[in-house]
């Protein structure tokens, strides 16, 4: 299947800006993208569109588009809204989880654990293979909860927040997300939902904090 010119300036402006080469608040123009890309100006328009509907870039009312900001007040409110639901859902998915739950969460976890975080040394944004994995292994986490509606809106606010969680690791370089992942792994699989709801709340939340540092 052809990909479409749209479809690859989105990439590659979605690729740049999860790995930091556009600063916070930096203008996304149009027309140098259109430029820069060999594209119409219809066409940069059109995937300067779909990234603001995932989140990575904001619509400005007569000045074009820009990185959002580290101090946009939409990341904490992802972040609480999600400290709220994902907490719940994985309540039902402890509950509701079957062998077949506790295997694949098992193996989201290996997939996570053993896949580097950036991919060269001296990187200071998360690769896309780590964050992926990081992706599918809290989506597994919440898989059982049995709730289409939960897990879609998982899905939304996982993609609203992909670049606050990359810029995290700026703001709180010193955290232990490794040690983070396995405790949850621990406490889901030991059907210890209390501690498991609390360990992902701290966790969603602290990422949020990370990001506040950068402010």
């Amino acid at each position: 299947m052809s990909v479409t010119p749209s479809e690859k300036v989105y990439a590659s402006l979605r690729s740049a800006v999860l790995r930091g080469e556009f600063a916070p608040r930096q203008a996304l123009k149009p027309q140098e993208l259109a430029t820069r890309h060999g594209v119409s100006l219809a066409v940069a328009r059109e995937a300067l569109l779909r990234l603001v509907g995932e989140g990575l870039a904001d619509r400005l009312p007569n000045r074009g588009f820009a990185v959002p900001a580290t101090g946009a007040e939409r990341w904490q409110q992802i972040a609480e809204t999600r400290s709220i639901l994902e907490p719940a859902a994985l309540r039902l998915a402890i509950d509701r989880g079957d062998l077949e739950w506790e295997a694949a969460v098992r193996a989201a976890h290996h997939r996570l654990a053993g896949t580097p975080h950036f991919d060269r040394e001296g990187d200071t944004h998360l690769s896309d293979a780590w964050s992926e994995a990081h992706r599918l292994f809290h989506r597994t986490l919440l898989s059982a909860c049995g709730n289409t509606i939960l897990l879609e809106t998982f899905d939304r606010l996982w993609t609203a927040g992909e670049l606050a969680r990359r810029w995290s690791v700026l703001g709180d370089p010193s955290r232990d997300a490794a040690a983070e992942h396995q405790a949850l792994e621990d406490a889901a699989l030991s059907r210890d939902p209390d501690r498991a709801a609390d360990l992902l709340r701290r966790h969603v939340l602290r990422t949020a904090e990370g990001v506040r540092a950068l402010s």
